[in-house]
């Protein structure tokens, strides 16, 4: 008869996961070993809702090195240079600890990326949170930029860009997801696979807490009341300046050539790095828990295990190499320590205080089970409601100056403010000042890399797979305004409740879109993270796909921002300059309506457009570039002027309605500006593309007329200065003091 000890609900597995380690082992898990199941097997290390449908997303590509299963995707970017590319989210931290919750995402992704032997050389932040009108929510806000800033600032890695969107449904449960590209000599690219019966496993870094114990576990679990008073423990304290020590140290160890293979110790840490680093390479490790380096006395083995303090990797190393390698992390002022053998029987053997306390082979419990939930489809919102619904039309001026001043558009340079994005001297321009941001890479000069992310929660609750399509396509906009090809990207998932089949088919659906898009436009996805039980007592968050991309730039000189630079110069939109108010900014700002399907993209009009603008741009044509997307032209327009203090007169195509022709929506539309003398080129490179282009008027002014082509007279209809326009463009400044 089984008596067991410890029951598997406390560790967050089911009655029906403690029968599947049984059978797996061969007999029961002693009470340790359960607790190392407990956090392999949650959903944060073990995706084991997610990754049958995450085998629909491509992952091949011309420049493709190390793709998904990698510490970071990695790609080629020639001349034997390369880039590995990251996101990962930490939601639950930074709902309950906003300051080190964020301080710790950016921490576990610059790791994540030294862990391919890649310098961190740029961050970005996608972040989401409920209504500003709620001083909870703006301290949390407030807080989790500051940890943002207060890591990437002290350890030397500058963030560049990101985004911050704002609806209700976030405030139970923010969105914290930060992306991180780093630079390595394809040769000397690292991997996570130990390899070697003998080598020697190495402990480097920070000393081991109890910080952070059962964090991956936490991450897995819906927020509620409880969750800050008794989860707090659960996250990590973060040491910035211990992690610019540990990238030195880390990136001089891999010089030495004596190291095998390395891995962060980040969800579930030392458990997590042992067993998937063994199971990848097919062998064992041996493990004394005595030789761990800690900083607190009287550690049980399972905190010594689970513990995720931050700041520490594990190192494969060559016996003959060892002395000289943690030398090296000493003379950085870090812990190193070997703390166990590679061995060729694939099992994890782990010691404590002279007693065997676990004994089991590696990839049974870096394999967690695969599910595949079920899956209803919800109501379509847009099924409820149709164009024939339109509220009235708003008075065209306070409804740009309401979409300028809100959250989504407004200007983040409150934000950016605050991080530091011009140390390591690769930043081109500052956040903000083009729609992708650009980095030189002195290596590879004029050459550079831009790199953007995006994604809606508004757009993907009305159709998650148009949503998630429309965000692939929006980043591959955005690197074409600065002239780039895409790359690759990355993605972060976050949902609600995998078991909710409603939740689950719109999480399907999003994976999906994310799968059309790219294999629509040839960008593999390098890797990513899900993010599920984003949930609070106010109920899920949206479905949130988040997109990172980067692509590569010929000549980052030639690189144009969104500004208009002087007067006289033409404005024209590239693309289709059809658009509809459904699902529009639009109609939530200014009408308090989220509603409609939002309309689709076409990918070979889109990559026309984009080719387009990138050859316009490499033969500097172009002297601005904007993606036209929220807000539609209007916004699009103002957000130019306002940006190089130019004004403009423009006409825009008439219709039935004029706030569609002010503030419609679709995709594939940019917003150029050019010399006169560059227009007939222009025109004759749009016709070889088959790009309609629509010259709505001139640069010049202090001021913002618009008009609508709707009959003969074409008196402005909406007449602004633009001090006015950047008083309301400036409205996070509130926010953000």
């Amino acid at each position: 008869m089984r008596v067991t000890i410890l029951a598997p609900e406390v560790v967050g597995l089911t009655p029906g996961e403690y029968e599947d380690i049984c059978r797996r082992l061969g007999r029961d898990p002693s009470p340790l070993e359960l607790h190392l199941f407990g956090v392999m097997w949650s959903e944060h290390c073990g995706y084991k809702h997610s990754k049958l449908a995450l085998r629909a997303l491509p992952s091949d590509g011309p420049h493709l090195l190390a793709g998904p299963g990698e510490n970071a995707g990695v790609m080629d970017i020639g001349s034997g240079w390369a880039v590995a590319f990251k996101m990962e989210s930490h939601n639950h931290p930074s709902a309950i600890d906003p300051y080190n919750g964020a301080a710790t995402g950016v921490g576990g992704i610059i790791r994540d990326v030294l862990s391919m032997g890649a310098r961190p050389i740029a961050l970005l932040d996608s972040l989401r949170f409920g209504g500003f009108d709620d001083p909870k929510v703006r301290r949390l806000a407030s807080s989790v930029v500051a940890g943002i800033a207060g890591y990437g600032n002290c350890i030397g890695v500058p963030t560049v860009g990101g985004e911050i969107l704002v609806e209700a449904r976030y405030r139970g449960n923010p969105l914290v997801n930060v992306a991180c590209l780093g630079l390595v000599r394809a040769e000397q690219l690292a991997r996570a696979c130990a390899a070697g019966p003998g080598n020697l496993v190495m402990y480097a870094g920070a000393r081991t807490g109890r910080d952070g114990i059962g964090g991956a576990a936490f991450a897995s679990e819906e927020l509620d009341e409880r969750s800050e008073r008794e989860d707090r423990s659960s996250v990590q304290i973060g040491d910035p300046f211990t992690g610019k020590l540990l990238i030195e140290a880390t990136l001089e160890a891999l010089a030495t050539g004596g190291v095998v293979a390395l891995q962060d110790m980040g969800a579930a840490g030392l458990t997590c790095a042992t067993s998937e680093m063994a199971a990848r390479g097919g062998v064992g490790m041996a493990i004394t828990l005595d030789l761990v380096p800690l900083r607190e006395s009287g550690m049980r083995a399972d905190e010594i295990l689970r513990s995720e303090s931050q700041e520490r990797m594990l190192l494969i190393v060559r016996p003959h190499e060892a002395e000289r390698i943690a030398a090296v992390y000493r003379r950085w002022g870090l812990n190193a320590a070997v703390i166990g053998t590679i061995t060729a029987e694939p099992e994890l053997r782990i010691t404590h205080q002279g007693t065997t306390v676990a004994a089991l082979p590696p990839a049974v419990l870096a394999e967690a089970p695969a599910y595949q939930p079920a899956a209803s489809e919800p109501l379509r919102l847009w099924d409820q409601w149709t164009l024939n619904a339109l509220p009235d039309e708003a008075d065209p001026a306070q409804a740009l100056l309401a979409l300028l001043a809100s959250p989504d558009i407004a200007s983040k340079r409150p934000v950016y403010e605050q991080y530091d994005h011009s140390v390591q001297v690769r930043t081109v321009m500052p956040p903000g000042a083009a729609d992708a941001a650009v980095l030189r890479v002195h290596e590879l000069a004029p050459k550079g890399l831009a790199l953007t992310v995006d994604g809606s929660g508004r757009l993907c609750a009305l159709d998650p797979r148009r949503g998630a399509r429309l965000a692939v396509a929006e980043c591959a906009a955005n690197l074409a305004c600065v002239g780039a090809a895409p790359l690759g990207l990355t993605d972060c998932l976050n949902f609600g409740n995998p078991d909710d089949p409603e939740v689950f088919w719109t999480f399907r659906q999003a994976v999906a879109g994310i799968a059309d898009a790219c294999r629509a436009m040839g960008i593999p996805v390098v890797g990513g993270n899900v993010s599920f039980y984003n949930e609070s007592a106010g109920g899920p968050v949206p479905p949130t796909p988040i997109i990172a991309m980067v692509g590569l730039v010929d000549d980052v000189s030639r690189a144009p921002t969104m500004a208009f630079r002087a007067d006289a110069n033409i404005v024209i939109l590239v693309g289709d300059p059809a658009a509809d108010l459904a699902a529009s900014s639009y109609l939530e700002v200014v009408h308090g309506l989220t509603r409609g399907r939002p309309r689709d993209v076409d990918f070979d009009a889109h990559q026309r457009v984009l080719s387009l603008i990138r050859e316009s741009i490499r033969r500097g044509i172009l002297r601005s570039a904007h993606d036209c997307s929220e807000g539609g032209v209007a916004v699009a327009v103002a957000e130019c002027a306002i940006a190089g203090g130019v004004g403009a007169a423009v006409v825009l195509p008439g219709g039935s309605r004029r706030d569609t022709a002010l503030f419609g929506e679709a995709p594939s539309r940019v917003m150029v500006s050019l010399a006169e003398d560059s227009a007939a080129q222009f025109f004759a490179m749009a016709a070889e593309w088959d790009v309609p282009l629509t010259v709505l008027g001139r640069t010049g002014g202090d001021r913002l007329e618009i008009s609508v082509a709707d009959g003969p007279d074409r008196r402005p209809i909406l007449n602004l200065m633009l001090a006015e326009l950047a008083a309301a463009y400036q409205s996070l400044s509130e926010v953000f003091a």
